[in-house]
């Protein structure tokens, strides 16, 4: 009983940090992706001006359509 019950816990510990470490250690990253009719695509860096200012047009528009 006791080896069973410390297996649980250590597939539990596991899952949890996976979980974790998928996450992206709980940080969430906005980013702007551009796709062309070409098939193309542009990623803007973080903190760019450039999506700076399409980060807050997109989140503005959020914003409008939960309201």
């Amino acid at each position: 009983m006791r080896r069973l019950l410390g297996l649980t816990a250590l597939v539990g510990f596991a899952l949890a940090v996976a979980s974790f470490v998928r996450r992206g250690a709980g940080r969430r990253r906005e980013r702007v992706d551009l796709y062309y009719d070409d098939g193309s695509m542009v990623s803007l860096p973080d903190g760019s001006p450039e999506s700076e200012r399409l980060l807050a047009l997109g989140r503005d528009a959020l914003r409008a359509a939960r309201a």
